[in-house]
């Protein structure tokens, strides 16, 4: 598994650069501001951080590595760490965060929400691209990845928030 989760990192970390390096070229106009991060670097950090806790035990209201993790737990710790964002510690409360995605627009970095306690957005994880996410499951788990496109987790999928605007929101503030 975590060789699984070392190729997709190295797979990601190889795409990124390579789709900046073509929009470069094809760019004429420059960039509003160099001070605000690009949201695809924002996102690699966000996976990298991500899968370095591959195999954290899940904990119910766990919000570090040496404690464990719940789902939101994760997500706030893996943004914190990547990004200096502070989400609110519940998958119902980042829901409300960001901008919507389809699910055909999923890119890496983005939160994916499921209904897996019989109530919209109660569960949440980071989309790793290829159909996959990682997340801190259930009580007995560990933070894993898994693929969206399973029974389980397709038919309970909720929807994808991008925080590419939170970020920018987030940057605005501390000016």
């Amino acid at each position: 598994m975590k060789f699984h989760a070392f190729l997709l990192c190295v797979a990601f970390l190889v795409q990124v650069p390579a789709q900046a390096a073509e929009s470069d070229v094809r760019q004429s106009a420059p960039e509003k501001s160099e001070a605000i991060p690009s949201w695809a670097n924002t996102a690699q950090e966000v996976l990298i951080n991500a899968l370095s806790l591959t195999g954290i035990k899940y904990r119910y209201g766990g919000k570090s590595p040496e404690t464990g993790f719940d789902c939101s737990g994760f997500v706030r710790y893996v943004f914190q760490q990547a990004t200096s964002m502070t989400l609110p510690h519940g998958a119902k409360a980042i829901s409300q965060l960001g901008q919507p995605v389809n699910k055909e627009q999923l890119q890496p970095g983005d939160l994916v929400f499921f209904n897996t306690l019989r109530t919209t957005f109660s569960h949440v994880g980071i989309y790793v691209g290829n159909h996959k996410f990682i997340h801190a499951p259930s009580s007995g788990g560990s933070v894993q990845i898994v693929d969206m496109s399973d029974t389980y987790w397709a038919k309970r999928f909720n929807g994808a928030r991008r925080m590419e605007t939170q970020l920018h929101a987030d940057s605005s503030d501390s000016h």
